[in-house]
């Protein structure tokens, strides 16, 4: 081992509760001695060697034939384990050894705290205790550097009682190093900081010197030099300490000349006056800013407390106002709703929907539609035209129910188009057929579905779900009869609404040089009373079909 391995690395007084890492107790010994030391005397208690010590030590020199004539006597044994059988031995070694080892731990308190700091294991059956190592850095400051701690060590024969409690000074502990090579007194307590093992009872060995290089010295003359320097600097510190007494005695006999200062102070007056009109009129700005600035501000809270007025004296008024638009607005939207359903009660006159036998099957204005299944080619004709119904029919919903279609509808009877912007599609395969002949069937079962979503769109625009969109007829009824739901009666149609009716009745009129307003005027009385101006319905060509807003030969009165 170098001589770096035994010194400490701690110097006394930096040595702190913190370093502590762990505590050892070497030479348990349970009894204290009395004065005397332990030799086969204090051991050896039989009756041969008390007679020994009992007899006299000093005798008389005795010739060769008195020692010839005593009898040989047996040399006296200094022990009474020769003639003990080998259990009595096992026996007296292990009470020796039950007399040395204990179970035994220690704790740590510090001044101030009635609570240990800590308390460490429990070994059992031991003379030299080695304990597990601690950490204290989790405690606060106050307590981790302190430098001094009372250490207690408890130990069990019947029941736990102190045996040791020591108040130690870190500052005064000896360093040993290790533990080897090392003889220590009974019960001996080491402690293990962070450098190495310190005792208390035990002195350090002085650590090894530092093997150096040999220095060259000094000569003769550079010392004599070295002296003659010294001597020359203490000569001018006495001579300058000499001129600085003579030079503060006349400076104290010359009388004082007070002008100097006098100026100086002046001259620091009027700068401080300076600074203080700068400040002044900075000030003075200041003021006469913020005093334009609430000039301006109480005149735009005028000006706003004024607008204000003015709005809520506007407001006041046009509370009757709101009021009355309010009940407009109300009145016009139930009007609207009656309107529309009265158009889609007309729309399903026009567009009848009715079932047939077969379940889930309907027919449009007579002509059976299948739900999304068209396997017979021999009514292709008819299922167009039913499809056309049906895309004329959505196509007119969108505009009464505002509800615009995701793919729009080009109506054109058997012929009809349904467009697709939707999907990524180059522009000119955006239109798809809703007839079977002379298209492609794909182009055709896509067309089909596109109509069955712009139904479901309608349907979730009316607040309705739609459980198989392949239902066509039975999901555009299901629209227009929720269209036509509502509470009330249906309104009637306002008059004045038809201004007449163009028609080819030149075989049944009389003349042809009535107007076409009168004519316009004497169909609408005849609608309204159930009678015609010639007197019946049939005197007209339209008087078997089913009248609308839209029907052939019918136009809008748009005057009012």
């Amino acid at each position: 081992m170098t001589s770096e391995s035994v010194r400490p690395l701690l110097l006394p007084q930096n040595r702190k509760l913190r370093h502590l890492q762990g505590i050892y107790l070497r030479n348990l010994t349970l009894t204290r001695p009395r004065g005397h030391t332990i030799d086969d005397a204090a051991l050896n208690k039989s009756p041969q060697k008390l007679q020994a010590l009992r007899e006299p030590q000093l005798h008389h020199a005795q010739s060769s034939g008195d020692l010839r004539k005593q009898p040989s006597t047996l040399r006296r044994t200094s022990s009474n384990w020769s003639a003990a059988s080998p259990q009595s031995r096992q026996k007296k070694l292990e009470d020796v050894i039950d007399s040395r080892m204990a179970d035994s731990f220690f704790s740590l308190h510090c001044e101030g705290q009635e609570d240990p700091l800590y308390i460490s294991e429990v070994v059992e059956k031991a003379m030299n205790p080695s304990f597990r190592f601690f950490n204290l850095s989790s405690f606060s400051a106050a307590i981790t550097r302190l430098d001094k701690i009372t250490v207690k060590f408890w130990v069990k024969r019947q029941d736990f009682v102190i045996l040791l409690e020591e108040v130690v000074d870190l500052r005064a502990l000896h360093f040993i190093g290790t533990l080897e090579n090392h003889q220590f007194l009974p019960n001996s307590v080491i402690f293990h900081l962070i450098d190495g093992f310190y005792a208390l009872n035990i002195s350090s060995k002085p650590p090894n010197p530092k093997p150096a290089p040999s220095l060259p010295t000094s000569s003769y003359s550079a010392l004599m030099r070295l002296s003659n320097l010294d001597e020359s600097i203490q000569d001018a510190l006495a001579t300058r300490e000499e001129i600085a007494n003579q030079i503060n005695e006349i400076l104290n006999k010359a009388p004082v000349n007070e002008t100097p200062q006098a100026q100086e102070e002046s001259l620091l007056a009027a700068r401080y006056v300076s600074t203080q009109q700068k400040l002044l009129n900075q000030s003075l700005r200041r003021r006469n800013d913020l005093q334009a600035s609430i000039t301006a501000r109480s005149k735009a809270i005028e000006e706003g407390m004024r607008a204000q007025r003015d709005a809520q004296a506007d407001v006041n008024n046009a509370q009757e106002k709101i009021r009355s638009c309010q009940e407009l607005l109300k009145t016009t939207s139930i009007d609207m709703a009656g309107q529309r359903r009265r158009i889609c009660e007309e729309l399903l006159r026009i567009f009848p929907i009715e079932p047939t036998d077969k379940p889930l099957l309907f027919t449009i204005c007579g002509l059976p539609l299948p739900n999304s299944s068209f396997d017979d080619s021999e009514h292709e004709d008819t299922i167009s035209a039913a499809l056309g119904y049906i895309a004329l029919l959505i196509n007119y919903l969108q505009y009464y129910l505002s509800i615009p279609l995701p793919y729009p509808i080009q109506p054109f009877g058997s012929r009809t188009i349904i467009q697709d912007f939707i999907s990524v599609l180059p522009d000119k395969e955006r239109n798809f057929p809703l007839w079977i002949k002379g298209s492609v069937r794909y182009r055709f079962d896509y067309a089909v579905f596109l109509l069955n979503k712009d139904i479901e769109a309608l349907a979730e625009g009316l607040g309705i779900k739609v459980l198989d969109i392949r239902q066509t007829a039975p999901n555009a009824r299901m629209v227009l009869l929720a269209a036509c739901g509502g509470r009330g009666e249906i309104p009637g149609r306002k008059k004045g609404g038809v201004r007449g009716l163009l028609v080819d009745i030149a075989s049944q009129a009389q003349s042809r040089s009535a107007s076409v307003d009168s004519l316009g005027d004497g169909a609408r009385r005849a609608l309204e009373r159930g009678i015609s101006t010639a007197g019946s319905m049939a005197d007209f060509p339209f008087a078997t079909q089913q009248l609308s807003l839209r029907t052939s030969g019918l136009r809008e009165n748009v005057r009012q």
